[in-house]
């Protein structure tokens, strides 16, 4: 069985390409902080490659950016490829089935935030009252 779930941070924009066959596919880095930390005290990172295609890349090119937590569910895949000097390069990458927002709500619109925390402010704990003329 070969299934990978990470939750992390996105290092950079997501980068949506196009192949000759006319396929989205999309790559980003997952920083993941491991769970225990080291001698210093610190808590170590490991950047973890992903990969997404089709619908899903163009949902994550879209949705997604740098900074934003989010949670993927995927497999591992090692390859191996020639970089432009000629020299066979290795890599392995999580292969992304399925991923998740997990952030809370992130507010667009400061003054919009600031207009709905005066609206609840003003909401009395009586529920048939409203802050508004009808």
């Amino acid at each position: 069985m070969n299934k990978a779930i990470l939750m992390g941070r996105l290092t950079k924009e997501p980068e949506l390409r196009v192949t000759s066959n006319e396929v989205s596919v999309c790559t980003f880095t997952l920083a993941v902080d491991r769970k225990f930390k080291d001698k210093s005290g610190n808590r170590l990172t490991d950047f973890i490659p992903c990969v997404t295609w089709r619908q899903q890349a163009d949902f994550v090119s879209r949705y997604f950016s740098k900074g934003q937590r989010v949670a993927v569910i995927g497999s591992i895949q090692p390859r191996s490829y020639e970089d432009q000097s000629g020299q066979k390069r290795y890599i392995t990458e999580v292969i992304v089935e399925e991923i998740y927002f997990a952030d809370g709500k992130r507010d667009v619109n400061d003054d919009y935030q600031r207009q709905e925390e005066g609206l609840y402010d003003e909401m009395s704990d009586d529920p048939t009252s409203l802050p508004f003329d009808m």
